[in-house]
C-alpha cells in the first residue's frame, strides 16, 4: 500500500462535493407555497390507527428520526424494511394505516412489489425520482431535488434525510418558520466541513491504516448514521462493517475488538451521549481501537460543530463519507466505483 494515499476525485466524490446544492435545492421545494398546508391535510386526513415507515438500504436508514419524533408525538409507527413488509407484513396496510414510502430511485424491486400489492392504505412516498413508480403511483409524494446521483447514496441520503425531517416537524404540529429556520442552517453547515475535506480524509487514512472491520454505533436518531455509515463503507470502500445500537454492541459484539478492528461511536444527541462517551472511554483504557464522532471527538477529522439537534444526523454522516474516500485510496481504488451491484437493485 502507498505510504501516501491518493483520493480519486471520481463521480462518486463529485457527489459528496455536490451536497449542500441539493439540500438548497430540496429546501426550497419545501418550503414552497402551499406545500406543508398539502402535506397537513394528507398526513391528517384521518386518525390513523398506525403509520408504516418503510425503504430500503440508507433509505430504510433515513427514517429512525422520522420514527422517534412519531412515537415522541403519541403515534403508533412501524418501522419495517420494504422487503419484510412485502412478504410478511401486509396485513398492516389496510384502511387506517398511512404508509411512509422511502425510495431514492423510486424503482426498487421491492418498491415495485410494495405499490402493486397494497391496495388500501394511502402512500405517501419520498423520491429523488419523480417519473418513478413511486413517484406516479404514491397519494402523495415529496420530491427531493439532488439530481442524478453516480453511486452511492450520499446527496440521496442527505436530502432525504432533511426532507423527513421537516416532514416530521409537520406532523408534529412544529411551527412552520421555526421548523425552516432549524433546517435552513443545514446546507451551510454541511458546505463549511466539506471545505477541510482533503485534510479530513488524509488524517482518517492516517488513522485507518491497518483496519479492516468497523463498527459503528449510536443511539437514537444517530441509529441512521450507524446504519447508513455502516452501508456506505461497505460499497464505497469494500470494507467490513456494521452498524447498530451502542447498547446492542454491549451484548456481545464487544468481544470481536482485536487489531484490526474500530469502534466508531456516535455521540448523538443530550439524553444519551454520557452513555455513548463512557463507552469510549471505557474501551479505550482497556487499549482497544475506537473514536468517538461529535462536537466532543478527540480526531479533529470526527468532530462536528454545535448544531440543531435535527441537523445532527445530516452532518453526522460526513465524517463517515471522508472514511471511505481514506479507506479507498489505502486499498488503491476508487472509492464508489462499483463492480459487482448497480445503482438500482431492480431484483429481490
Amino acid at each position: 500500500m502507498s505510504q501516501e494515499p491518493q483520493f480519486i476525485q471520481g463521480r462518486y466524490f463529485g457527489d459528496i462535493m455536490a451536497q449542500p446544492r441539493a439540500l438548497a435545492d430540496t429546501l426550497a421545494w419545501l418550503a414552497a407555497a402551499g406545500r406543508r398546508e398539502e402535506v397537513c391535510r394528507f398526513s391528517g386526513a384521518r386518525q390513523w390507527r398506525r403509520i408504516v415507515l418503510t425503504g430500503m438500504g440508507s433509505s430504510y436508514h433515513t427514517l429512525h428520526p422520522l420514527n422517534l419524533a412519531l412515537v415522541a408525538a403519541g403515534h403508533s409507527p412501524v418501522m419495517m424494511e420494504t422487503a419484510e413488509l412485502v412478504h410478511y407484513g401486509m396485513e398492516l396496510c389496510d384502511e387506517q394505516t398511512l404508509v411512509i414510502a422511502v425510495s431514492q430511485s423510486g424503482s426498487s424491486a421491492e418498491m415495485v412489489r410494495l405499490l402493486e400489492l397494497n391496495t388500501r392504505s394511502p402512500v405517501l412516498g419520498v423520491t429523488n425520482t419523480a417519473g418513478s413508480p413511486l413517484g406516479r403511483g404514491a397519494d402523495l409524494v415529496l420530491h427531493l431535488q439532488a439530481g442524478p446521483e453516480h453511486s452511492v447514496s450520499c446527496k440521496t441520503y442527505l436530502s432525504g434525510m432533511l426532507a423527513l425531517q421537516w416532514l416530521a416537524s409537520a406532523m408534529t404540529g412544529e411551527d412552520e418558520a421555526a421548523a425552516l429556520a432549524r433546517l435552513a442552517a443545514a446546507p451551510g453547515q454541511v458546505a463549511q466541513w466539506l471545505e477541510a475535506w482533503q485534510a479530513s480524509a488524509a488524517q482518517l487514512a492516517a488513522r485507518l491504516r491497518g483496519i479492516r472491520h468497523l463498527f459503528l454505533t449510536g443511539r437514537g436518531p444517530s441509529l441512521a448514521s450507524a446504519g447508513a455509515g455502516a452501508l456506505i463503507i461497505k460499497e464505497a470502500a469494500r470494507v467490513h462493517a456494521e452498524g447498530m445500537s451502542s447498547a446492542a454492541f454491549r451484548h456481545g459484539p464487544m468481544e470481536m475488538l482485536g487489531k484490526d478492528m474500530l469502534l466508531l461511536v456516535f455521540s448523538g444527541d443530550a439524553r444519551t451521549a454520557p452513555l455513548n462517551a463512557a463507552l469510549v472511554r471505557e474501551l479505550a483504557a482497556q487499549g482497544r481501537q475506537c473514536e468517538l464522532l461529535g462536537v466532543d471527538a478527540t480526531l479533529p477529522a470526527l468532530r462536528l460543530p454545535e448544531c440543531d439537534p435535527q441537523v445532527l444526523p445530516l452532518l453526522e454522516i460526513l465524517p463517515v463519507q471522508m472514511m471511505t474516500l481514506a479507506l479507498a485510496s489505502l486499498d488503491g481504488h476508487e472509492a464508489g466505483h462499483f463492480e459487482r451491484v448497480t445503482k438500482i437493485t431492480d431484483r429481490e
